[in-house]
């Protein structure tokens, strides 16, 4: 061997074009497929297929995946309504994939796609409504704690009103 031939090899790799390096796990592009935008245009969540995998991001951060994107439409769809009861304009867009999805699962089960959609969205409405309802529990617990505690010569405590007057 000659002592050019490690000076000849560097010369010729430098004038070789750069080629990319393929990754066997390389990421595929995500493709959105439902996105939740505020009265400025940004983006607050977002539905995303990547591979085979449905991917859900809120806030610019992906929160989760599945299998089946309709329950994360569904809760788009229960956080769009939320928050045009707080009085903030919002708008949830799906493509044609997504919507030829729900109305497959919808005429499975013999409703509109609307109909279906609407039922899953009343489930997270639902689940809101339990936490009230454990809180309204939980108070009554305490104050029925706070009266057996009193001492027998004292006057019971006043129970706690959700500003109601009493008769």
């Amino acid at each position: 061997m000659s002592k050019q031939s490690k000076a000849k090899r560097d010369k010729r790799k430098k004038q070789q074009p750069k080629r990319p390096i393929n990754r066997l796990n390389a990421q595929q592009p995500v493709q959105n497929h439902a996105v939740l935008t505020n009265e400025e245009g940004q983006v607050v969540a977002a539905i995303g297929l990547q591979g085979t995998e449905w991917l859900l991001a809120i806030g610019g951060q992906t929160m989760g995946n599945a299998d089946n994107p309709v329950p994360m439409l569904a809760m788009l769809k229960h956080l769009s309504n939320v928050q045009e009861k707080e009085g903030r304009k919002v708008n949830l867009e799906y493509s044609a994939q997504l919507q030829q999805l729900i109305d497959d699962l919808a005429a499975d089960e013999g409703k509109t796609a609307d109909e279906y959609l609407s039922q899953l969205v009343s489930e997270f409405e639902g689940v809101e409504g339990d936490d009230e309802a454990n809180a309204d529990a939980d108070d009554a617990e305490i104050v029925a704690d706070d009266a057996a505690a009193a001492p027998a010569d004292a006057e019971p405590a006043p129970a706690a009103s959700d500003d109601k007057p009493q008769a």
